[in-house]
């Protein structure tokens, strides 16, 4: 009975037939295709893409070189060094001394993109939400070595982003 039924559905093309049929069913729907360069998808706030470093609100960065994100990274993408900050700090925007006085700071940060998973596992560690990653999915590297960034460009950055990155995470905050 079983290669009876499978001979009349070959030799009726009912597999054909149900394939044509889910086709039909979406040839009148209403598309839903963007323009990509004129039209953006909506992003999540917790949409991980380019990383960022942040500053606070003084001008003075935020990394005290904890290398919590260095140590919890699983594709090994960062490389932090450190070293203690200056006896005679110095004042910043004429505030007056570093609110991080007598702490380290880094000297290099480096985060190679070619490694990073965007995994977000670096943000999270983060105690001072000094590394974030932005909602920038659009990037390019036209030379050698570009995928690595530096402390400086990460920096840049972050200034660059600074209001879109404080509404996230404050949106963000009550799941942190």
């Amino acid at each position: 009975m079983n290669m009876l039924k499978k001979i009349i559905r070959t030799w009726t093309l009912s597999e054909l037939l149900k394939g044509l049929s889910v086709t039909g069913r979406y040839l009148f729907r209403k598309k839903f295709t963007l323009n990509y360069p004129e039209e953006k998808a909506p992003q999540s706030p917790r949409f991980r893409g380019l990383h960022a470093l942040r500053r606070y609100p003084d001008g003075e960065e935020r990394c005290i070189a904890c290398k919590l994100c260095e140590a919890v990274c699983p594709a090994m993408a960062i490389t932090i060094e450190a070293a203690p900050r200056d006896e005679d700090a110095p004042e910043i925007n004429g505030v007056g001394r570093s609110r991080n006085y007598g702490n380290r700071r880094t000297t290099k940060y480096e985060l190679d993109l070619f490694k990073c998973i965007f995994c977000g596992y670096c943000e999270e560690a983060c105690p001072v939400e000094a590394i974030v990653e932005t909602r920038v999915y659009e990037y390019i590297f036209d030379g050698r070595g570009q995928n690595v960034m530096t402390k400086e460009a990460l920096l840049r950055i972050g200034d660059e982003h600074e209001p879109q990155l404080a509404a996230d995470l404050e949106v963000d905050g009550r799941y942190r």
